[in-house]
Parts: structure tokens; sequence; C-alpha cells
């Protein structure tokens, strides 16, 4: 008698050249993920190759009972490391049956933004930072924590007018100070298998918080690995029966929010001299700065205090190597003359399609 586990595991490639594509889209929300699967003639490499395919709008808040058919279109391939072999994970956007985009569609504009002739002579490097917290399942509280209670603080002294985090559990070892591993190293592995550029894990100030990183990627394939890592992770999490989220604020009190740094450089940035440009695009980003907030995240206001490595949501302001800035330099960038910078303002919760093709845009398109 079969288990399930060996139904699930099967290795079709040795019955059928059928593959399975799970065909995935971002929800009315903007942020809920939403999937589903259909079976291929043979496998698939390019998004060209697929077909387009529709979904039920008004049960994702996306259209009208009356007209809810909503058609999604291809846009990038991953490989499935959930079936594996030749199954594919594939990213896709959201248009009307007439071919407009539709409202939740940050992906569109953000393409046209990306494939404007002086941004592509640019080439536009990103490299996110993505932090989110894991809750129990049952009472939405982290986890590890004890249910109604707290564990030991993340910060034991302040010092200077921030508060410096000497606490046990950022990049912390050990039972009692990481939660979750399995599910991070899972995570890890899995979008490497994907073929996503993920670049790094990490243990964060709060517990039960982690970290992953992608990039560096290029233009807009940074917002569509970002989306694949974050569907995989809330794939992972409903196997281990834990609560993902991506709240930029998840506790209230002195414990960390979470955001989504976004690190950015443009060729020129990148060539001699190109300290000079990052200071006259980061000038560029501080007249912007009510624009970008506006955009970077709901609840954000909750976690730009200027208290726990930010600075306060109504102030730009920027420093080589300040955590609690708006804008960080590194030490490297400021040395070598050439390099990138740190947008510490984007929330956790953000859209990395707005993020990612708004900062190209206000950098290099925008003209004060």
């Amino acid at each position: 008698m079969s288990l399930l586990s060996d139904l699930i595991n099967l290795n079709l490639s040795d019955t059928t050249e059928k593959v399975i594509a799970e065909y995935i889209w971002i929800g009315g929300s903007g942020l809920d993920l939403r999937s589903k699967a259909r079976t291929l003639p043979g496998p698939v490499s390019d998004p060209s190759e697929l077909p387009k395919w529709n979904y039920d709008g008004s049960s994702t808040g996306q259209a009208s009972g009356e007209d809810s058919e909503v058609i999604i279109y291809p846009q990038a391939i991953f490989k499935d490391p959930f079936r594996r072999g030749n199954h594919i994970l594939v990213m896709c956007d959201a248009y009307t049956p007439a071919g407009e985009p539709i409202p939740t569609n940050k992906r569109h504009n953000a393409a046209k933004i990306f494939s404007h002739a002086d941004v592509v002579a640019e080439e536009p490097w990103y490299g996110i930072e993505q932090e989110y917290t894991l809750l129990q399942k049952d009472i939405s509280w982290p986890l590890g924590w004890p249910v109604g209670g707290f564990p030991g603080p993340q910060a034991s002294t302040q010092l200077h007018t921030h508060t410096q985090l000497i606490g046990p559990y950022y990049c912390g070892v050990g039972a009692e100070k990481a939660f979750g591993r399995d599910i991070v190293d899972a995570h890890y592995k899995a979008c490497l298998y994907a073929g996503i550029n993920i670049s790094g894990i990490n243990g964060e100030v709060m517990p039960g918080q982690w970290e992953f990183q992608v990039g560096p990627a290029v233009g807009i394939s940074a917002g569509d690995e970002l989306w694949v890592a974050r569907y995989i992770l809330e794939r992972i999490t409903e196997v281990a029966g834990v609560v993902l989220s991506f709240d930029p604020k998840p506790i209230k009190g002195d414990w960390n929010g979470a955001g989504a740094h976004t690190n950015y450089s443009t060729k020129t940035m990148r060539e001699d001299g190109g300290y000079e440009v990052i200071k006259s695009a980061i000038e560029k980003l501080g007249k912007r700065h009510k624009e970008h907030i506006a955009a970077y995240g709901e609840g954000n206001e909750r976690r730009l205090t200027g208290r726990h490595e930010t600075a306060d949501i109504n102030t730009f302001l920027w420093g080589v190597a300040n955590r609690g800035a708006s804008v960080r330099v590194g030490r490297d960038t400021e040395k070598a003359g050439k390099g990138y910078f740190e947008d510490r303002r984007p929330a956790s919760n953000m859209d990395p399609y707005v993020v990612t093709s708004m900062i190209a845009e206000t950098t290099i398109l925008w003209k004060p």
C-alpha cells in the first residue's frame, strides 16, 4: 500500500512527458499570493511558450461577479522545488479580457520603467533584504515565544541617541535563541533549487524574525524573484503549520519592526566617480521622500519611529554606515568612491515591483 508521501514524490518522468505548471499571481490585497496548476504537454523553458490563463477575480477582490474573468500572462519561470523534475513555477501578472492591466497589477508599470532606454543603459542592480516573522498558527504570536508572554529582551542597553541592539537573537544560535531554523534552511535551499538568486539568510534582532536576501538582480527580475521567494516561503510554512507574517511591526513595544531594505546601484554608480552619482541620486530621493513613503508599504508608520534602527517616517536623513538613517551608504562604497547604497525605508510588506521601479524612476528618469 502506497503512503501519501510516496504518491506526492512520484517521479513522473518515467511514464510521461507531461509537466505541471503552477501559475502564481498576486491577489486583491496586493500581498496575498494565489496559485493554481495546469498540465502542459512537455517541458517549457520560456514564458512566451506558455498559454495565458484566467481566474475568478470576484473571489480575489479584483473583479465583479457579473464580469469576473481576469486573464493572467506568464512572465517568469522557475523550477518547482515541491514537485521537482521538469515541473515549474510561473510568475504571472493580471489583465482584463480587453488586455488592460488591472489596478493591482503593479508589474506592468514597473516593466515600462525598466524597459525605458535610459534605465536599460544604467543596468540597475538590486539586492532586497526581506525580513519576516514566523507566528504560532492558532494564536498569532511569534514562534518560540511563551504563549501570552515574552522571551528575554532583544536589547540589553542603550547608547547615544539610538537603541544599540545588544541582544542574543540577531544571528543567534541555540534552542532558546533561534526559532524556526528548519523552515529558514528549507526555504534557502528551495530558492536555490528554483533558480532564485537568493544570496543569504540570517536571524533577526527580534526572536522569531528572520531575513533572506535576493540579489543582485537586474531590473524587473528583482520583483519576480522576490515574489516567487515569498511564495515558496508561504508554501513551506504551510507544510510546517506555521503562519508567515510580513507585518512591518508585528509586536508593539520595544521590539524591532520588519523591513525590506533595498540595496541599489546603477552602471555609473559602479564605475569610477560613482560616489558623486550616488550622492546626486540620494538628493533626488530626499526631494520625493513623501511620495516614496506612501508607496513603501502599509503600516510603515508603526515601524519608522526613529528607534530600532530606523529614521523617523517624516524625516529624510542619509549617512555613511548609519543604520538610523533613511538611506545608508556603506564604508566600502565611501572608500572606493563607487558602489551602491541602501534604501532602509521600505516595509517588509512592500511590493518589490513598486519599490524597485520607483527608485529607478526617481534616480534615473526624474528631473527635479
